[in-house]
């Protein structure tokens, strides 16, 4: 089976800062990290494709990703950046798939997670945007909190024909052990037929004491109850996830989350509806 990442960055700090790892916690990431770093643990682990996100909110970063893609074989798409916002964003998206590896963009994300209006993505200049994304052909990724999930639940109501892809469960309190009200939030987007999930950060949210099968499985049982396989995708979040443990670890650990699922199952959380949302080419 060929294993898809459906999640991971990458950054040059000599290039560009990234202002959010001046987080606590965050020192041993504030380094460079390549594509390069990733392929032998990737590749060691049965991953031979990746979707490459974006990380930061500023123009230059994703024509720089997409030029990425275009010269490493392990990148099969790019989740870019773009001002949705503005009233040209249909044009913007269009000149950003003209670019050198403009073939890879296969969606479009903003930091939802920091916005302070928890209704951000009902606002109507960012609906036009949404739109926009749509006519694209594109899917939008939600990286957001807990609280923002019924705005998102909302948003993607209002457009039906734009896959939204829920970056990391929408970071569950995993530290806190509390499934509530997180869940009713998560089975309210996913009762959309539209949504679909990444199995990913987890780990990073989870206390140190609790960075294992038993105390991430909850979580996951819930989102494959809401969304089923067909609807839910492994991304490592690397290199964010090195913060808990090494690439080849989350991978197992994601595989033990699985157990109990038939093998078709499992090829579609670890490779299959990724594939099939974002539109990856197979692996030469």
């Amino acid at each position: 089976m060929t294993g898809v990442d459906a999640h991971h960055h990458v950054w040059d700090l000599s290039v560009r800062d990234q202002p959010w790892l001046n987080a606590p916690g965050l020192a041993p990431l504030r380094r460079n990290f390549t594509a390069a770093d990733l392929e032998r643990p990737a590749r060691a682990a049965g991953v031979s494709r990746t979707v490459l996100v974006q990380t930061v909110t500023v123009p230059e970063e994703t024509p720089e990703l997409l030029a990425l893609a275009a010269d490493h074989d392990l990148v099969a798409g790019v989740v870019g950046w773009t001002d949705l916002t503005r009233p040209d964003a249909a044009d913007e998206i269009a000149r950003l798939r003209e670019l050198p590896g403009g073939r890879y963009l296969k969606g479009i994300r903003h930091q939802v997670q920091d916005e302070p209006d928890p209704d951000w993505l009902l606002r109507a200049d960012v609906r036009r945007g949404l739109t926009a994304v749509t006519a694209a052909g594109l899917a939008y990724d939600l990286v957001v909190r807990p609280h923002q999930l019924p705005a998102c639940a909302r948003a993607a109501a209002e457009h039906p024909s734009l896959t939204f892809v829920l970056d990391h469960l929408g970071k569950p309190p995993v530290a806190d052990g509390h499934l509530e009200p997180w869940a009713t939030a998560l089975r309210a987007l996913a009762a959309l037929p539209h949504t679909v999930a990444k199995l990913s950060g987890l780990l990073t949210e989870a206390a140190p004491h609790s960075r294992n099968a038993a105390a991430l499985r909850p979580y996951a049982d819930t989102a494959l109850d809401a969304f089923g396989p067909d609807r839910l995708m492994f991304g490592s979040d690397w290199p964010v996830c090195t913060l808990a443990a090494p690439y080849g670890d989350v991978v197992e650990l994601t595989g033990d989350l699985l157990t109990g699922l038939g093998r078709s199952e499992r090829a579609a959380v670890l490779g299959g509806t990724a594939s099939r949302v974002y539109g990856l080419s197979r692996a030469e």
